[in-house]
């Protein structure tokens, strides 16, 4: 029993990252078609404005609205910062370059987080995870060729994205203990909506067509799919086991950007794909992998 009982706990968390994957990857979709027409404070604004609302419909799902109490606003606030700065660079580059060379240098974020952990958390990083760790930049490194006409501002604005998303992330280890996942998730996505607001000028501005309403209210809901698919997941199973679930999200973009933008990954983008990949898989083995591994093994019933 125990042993089908940690089956259907893995085949569930699969699920929900797959959920999660597919969430993301329609977000991503939904901005790129949308940023042709639309400015990148009307689509943060919109996206933002549908994301909070469908989190308010649903709030009695996660214990109700005062699941946002916290006496931790300046880190709330600090959030709200990096949140805000995650996604207009990430967006603004997302329009700007192919959607799986997007994705990619976005997936340098765990390595990120790694490097960050160490000042920040006090965390012991090995040195293997340190080879890995620089292993993963010379990928994107591979992708970007410095000095070549390949080299963009759009790529720099995903690179520092993904920075400022690392630094989110070292945040929610700071609140985890003492925050409910639901105001982690609310704040996050309340500070663009109100700092596009801020910025939403009258030449900024464009009414929205059927077809423009559709895809801003896919854009909201695809970014709950996300949240919940991801946090469900990670409740459920070990990242190491979830890790290369969230990678398929490159497949799905290389086949998105090919059907509907005929885009077509060139070889260096591939080979440092695979290396940030690569990197990003052990990095994950590596600080957590093995310890739980072992764990679930002990609970392996025993023949």
């Amino acid at each position: 029993m125990v042993h089908d009982n940690r089956q259907d706990s893995t085949a569930g968390a699969v699920s929900y990252m797959l959920l999660g994957v597919c969430g993301g990857l329609g977000l991503d979709m939904c901005a790129k078609a949308l940023l042709v027409d639309y400015s990148l404070e009307q689509f943060v604004f919109l996206r933002s404005l549908i994301g909070v609302s469908i989190f308010l419909l649903i709030a009695r799902q996660f214990g109700g609205l005062r699941s946002l109490a916290t006496r931790r606003w300046p880190w709330h606030l600090l959030r709200t910062f990096l949140s805000t700065c995650t996604m207009f660079a990430f967006f603004y580059g997302l329009a700007r370059m192919p959607l799986v060379d997007a994705l990619t240098l976005g997936f340098t974020a765990p390595l990120m987080v790694t490097a960050l952990s160490v000042p920040f958390l006090g965390e012991h990083v090995g040195w293997r995870r340190w080879i890995a760790v620089i292993a993963g930049f010379i990928g994107v490194l591979i992708i970007l060729r410095p000095g070549t006409t390949e080299f963009s501002f759009a790529s720099v604005a995903v690179l520092f994205a993904a920075f400022t998303y690392a630094c989110m992330a070292i945040t929610s280890r700071k609140l985890a203990a003492t925050e409910t996942s639901y105001a982690l998730s609310v704040y996050v996505i309340a500070g663009p909506m109100i700092v596009s607001a801020t910025l939403l000028g009258g030449g900024d501005w464009q009414m929205p067509d059927t077809a423009g309403w559709a895809l801003f209210a896919l854009a909201g809901a695809s970014s709950v799919v996300t949240w919940v698919g991801i946090v469900n997941a990670y409740r459920r199973a070990s990242p190491a086991l979830l890790a290369p679930f969230e990678y398929t999200a490159l497949i799905g973009g290389a086949i998105a950007g090919y059907l509907i933008w005929s885009e077509v990954p060139d070889r260096w983008v591939l080979a440092g794909a695979a290396v940030i990949i690569a990197s990003g898989l052990f990095v994950v083995y590596r600080e957590i992998g093995g310890a739980i591994s072992r764990k679930w093994l002990s609970l392996r019933p025993r023949r």
